[in-house]
């Protein structure tokens, strides 16, 4: 049995066919299909039923394969654990990041990062706080930036920063008049939203329930990006709320549009995260520092009262 084996069986386990699982480990599908046939014969089991379409686990293959994740995870390890021994900052480095922080975070700080740091492969994915809690817990990603608290017992969060909602409200807008907004102010029926998935959109209708007490499911209209719920308010459609960064590259004429909360104003709390038994730790203090240089310089905001987007009304 080998530490290769048990990543190719893994590999068809999480994409249910042999062809693609041979692509992602970068060798033929004759070559992964006779190891995981060796490994079966020295175990004397099936792990897989080759009957089903798409492939199956079998009940005794489900066991198997959830061993092999520990041992895979475990013998990735080793080299983080000499790594770490030698303060190596280098090799790959695997960061989610949620698509409401992408955008503005990532070109403020991934040139300094790669410059600074220039032995590390840094692989990015845009994702969904439900996909990085569940990438992290596989063990299919080291670290992530994502909005916080999660609540989540094996995921340790540091903050990076606190972001504060701002609105903006187009001119026919009653709340236009007022040079800040409260949180009563709201109406979540009227409010440009984003699309179900974006923990921001929860924070947002999180921030109407906690203050209005109200759970209104009706929502005029909802966007993928922040840039349409811009476009759309501008053309009078609603007013809609940013995070603090996304206002920061608007014209001058739009930034007319925008609208602070009266202190202490709404905010999301923003933390680079990772799984409790993380080892990179060298890596993911390096990535902390290098944000922690920019981001200083673009927001100052400590006053806040920070919406959580898993909170519940």
């Amino acid at each position: 049995m080998t530490i290769t084996q048990l990543k190719y069986t893994l590999a068809v386990a999480e994409h249910k066919n042999f062809t693609v699982a041979a692509e992602h480990c970068f060798v033929t599908q004759p070559t992964l299909s006779m190891q995981i046939q060796k490994l079966e014969e020295e175990l004397d089991a099936k792990i897989f039923n080759r009957s089903k379409k798409p492939i199956e686990l079998t009940p005794l293959g489900e066991r198997i394969v959830e061993q092999a994740k520990v041992i895979v995870d475990e013998s990735n390890r080793i080299m983080d654990i000499v790594h770490q021994q030698k303060g190596y900052v280098g090799g790959e480095f695997k960061l989610g990041i949620i698509p409401t922080i992408m955008p503005t975070l990532l070109p403020m700080f991934l040139k300094n990062f790669t410059r600074a740091y220039p032995k590390v492969q840094l692989i990015i994915e845009e994702l969904t706080t439900e996909e990085i809690i569940r990438k992290l817990t596989e063990g299919h990603i080291d670290a992530a930036i994502a909005a916080t608290p999660l609540n989540n017992d094996v995921i340790k969060e540091r903050v990076l920063y606190y972001e504060p909602f701002v609105g903006l409200v187009p001119q026919e807008h009653p709340l236009f008049k007022k040079s800040k907004i409260e949180v009563e102010d709201l109406e979540v029926e009227d409010i440009l939203l984003l699309e179900d998935g974006h923990c921001f959109k929860d924070s947002v209708v999180n921030l109407c329930r906690t203050n209005k007490g109200e759970n209104k499911k009706h929502f005029q209209l909802e966007s993928g990006s922040f840039d349409t719920l811009i476009k759309l308010s501008k053309d009078g459609l609603g007013m809609t709320l940013l995070p603090y960064l996304n206002t920061l590259d608007l014209s001058e004429q739009d930034k007319a549009h925008l609208r602070e909360f009266v202190s202490p104003p709404p905010a999301r709390e923003v933390s680079l995260i990772y799984h409790k038994s993380q080892l990179k730790m060298q890596l993911i203090e390096a990535l902390k520092s290098t944000i922690d240089g920019v981001i200083r310089g673009a927001i100052a905001f400590s006053d806040v009262e920070i919406i959580s987007p898993l909170q519940k009304a």
